[in-house]
């Protein structure tokens, strides 16, 4: 028989007495799991983004000398075309049955499993892409860069999910930008490696994809010795002793009674409740605008135009006179801009919020892309128009990681509850992944038939992104899981969406609930002083 929990009567308190939440410090439990959680998993994805620019023509020279020893003629230019448009396109759809495996992938393994065991693919994948010369065989890049994609598939809903459930809510978006960063990371680094310099050469482009194995080894090094979500192990494993030790690695403290409490009190919440399947999701009324809000935001993130900018790049920068030799290096800039402000963004998430840098990254990217469509259609009338171009796309990069560059993975764990999330991730990556694959079959279509002027398509994506998030998002910093859930009560016109009078008075403990609501039914609850951080 479950032991009842006594709550003690008080009196009425002022709410202005109560006590403000303590600043949560970084611990090194935390930024360890952040930094080598994100290492194997964002940053190979980042990496796999930009790795295959600088070897293309290397490869297609591999793909003719592979068909010119097995059939004895040269390899025609529409079979080559083919073939490098499977390889390139064959990481999105690795992605997509990566991003479907994750909901089985959690239940069995765990958060923190689930990267280990995903280290698997990515060491298959480096062996399969880095051999596959040495073999003969094009086969091998082909399945390798749909096992790469498999593996960015899983890391890119498992990694923000974990990061979202052992950070504690005053970091939670400091650290749920470190996935955000290590992609914008990997992006710069395949560009570094790709230079004539390293790796940018006919007889090292292998060794491009043997770096792959690099980030997944060192995190199979450190992640087995940090500890799995505590929400996890105390609500899905009903472990109290490791979510007690976990809480005590990630905050850094002996005593986290208060955090076991709350997380005790929303798993009896949801006692009668297991993990909802994709269509139960579906059909939940109180998750409604949720749901749709990820789907948005996801198809923005990927329908916003940053992927189809890089079609632009190498012609405007020869269009305003720099010489192909330089191009590869000048590029690197735009990968440093990503970096550094996909950075600046980890560091004002917490004091500015979710809601106004999303907003303003797409609203940015609108004016943006407006303005890039004037100045390429007057490149050449004037010698200096190119130059504005080019400050124009670093500007739509730094537009792009200020805010929806990474604040979509954040916000999919914020807004859903432990029963709710695995499902909420697997609807989100999949959203996520057909729109990066539709944005690379149809845009060279779309850019075709409408030259420059295709651009303004993005700007009505942005814009509509822009307009949506600022009429329904509500903004969710520093809020716990439950009180961001019940913001969208209203919405979803759903009465009950409060907790019970357990979970009331547990959230009262904490400071989480509004003054109104400690006096339901007439009672106060007698609360601890210290507060929680979740």
């Amino acid at each position: 028989m479950e032991k009842k929990t006594k709550i003690k009567q008080m009196p009425d308190k002022d709410p202005n007495d109560a006590k403000a939440p303590s600043e949560q410090r970084l611990t090194v439990g935390l930024i360890s799991a952040a930094f080598f959680g994100s290492l194997g998993s964002s940053f190979l994805y980042g990496y796999n983004l930009s790795v295959v620019n600088a070897p293309a023509t290397y490869i297609k020279t591999f793909y003719n000398k592979t068909w010119m020893s097995r059939y004895n003629e040269p390899i025609g230019d529409e079979t080559v075309t083919l073939l490098w448009s499977i390889t390139v396109s064959i990481f999105a759809i690795g992605g997509l049955v990566g991003a479907l495996m994750v909901s089985l992938l959690i239940k069995v393994l765990g958060r923190k499993g689930s990267l280990l065991a995903n280290n698997v693919l990515a060491l298959t994948a480096a062996l399969l892409l880095a051999l596959g010369e040495m073999a003969g065989s094009f086969e091998m890049l082909i399945i390798g860069r749909f096992i790469i994609g498999m593996d960015s598939g899983v890391s890119l809903s498992v990694l923000p999910m974990y990061l979202g459930e052992i950070s504690p809510r005053q970091v939670r978006g400091l650290i749920g930008q470190f996935h955000a960063i290590f992609i914008c990371l990997g992006v710069f680094t395949g560009q570094v490696l790709g230079l004539p310099e390293i790796f940018g050469q006919e007889s090292r482009w292998n060794f491009l994809f043997a770096f792959l194995a690099v980030p997944a080894l060192l995190q199979l090094c450190v992640l087995p010795f940090l500890p799995e979500s505590p929400r996890f192990l105390l609500i899905e494993r009903r472990d109290e002793a490791r979510a007690e030790r976990a809480f005590q690695v990630f905050l850094g403290r002996k005593d986290v009674s208060r955090e076991l409490e709350e997380v005790h009190a929303e798993s009896r919440t949801q006692n009668t409740q297991r993990p909802a399947s994709v269509l139960e999701l579906f059909r939940k009324r109180a998750v409604r605008w949720q749901l749709i809000t990820v789907i948005v935001v996801m198809s923005c993130y990927q329908l916003c135009g940053l992927n189809a900018i890089w079609y632009y790049t190498n012609g405007i920068f020869e269009d305003a006179g720099f010489k192909k030799s330089l191009i590869p290096y000048i590029t690197l800039s735009t990968g440093g801009i990503e970096t550094l402000a996909a950075i600046v963004s980890g560091l004002v998430i917490e004091k500015v919020g979710r809601r106004p840098l999303l907003i303003f990254g797409f609203s940015a990217m609108a004016v943006c892309f407006s303005l890039l469509t004037v100045f390429l259609n007057f490149q050449d009338r004037f010698s200096w128009m190119p130059y504005l171009s080019f400050v124009s796309i670093l500007a739509l990069i730094a537009s792009f990681c200020s805010g929806p560059g990474g604040i979509p993975f954040v916000l999919t764990g914020e807004l859903f509850e432990q029963t709710n999330r695995p499902a909420a991730f697997m609807i989100a990556g999949t959203v996520n992944w057909l729109s990066n694959f539709a944005v690379g079959l149809l845009f060279p279509f779309i850019q075709e038939a409408l030259q420059t002027f295709a651009f303004l398509l993005f700007v009505v994506v942005c814009v509509a992104g822009a307009v949506y998030l600022f009429i329904i998002l509500p903004e969710t910093k520093n809020r716990t899981f439950m009180e961001i859930s019940q913001s969208f009560a209203k919405i979803n016109r759903v009465s009950d969406q409060t907790p019970d009078t357990e979970m009331q008075g547990a959230l009262e403990c904490t400071g989480h609930l509004p003054p109104d609501t400690h006096a339901a039914n007439g009672v106060k609850y007698a609360c601890v002083e210290m507060e929680s951080s979740f």
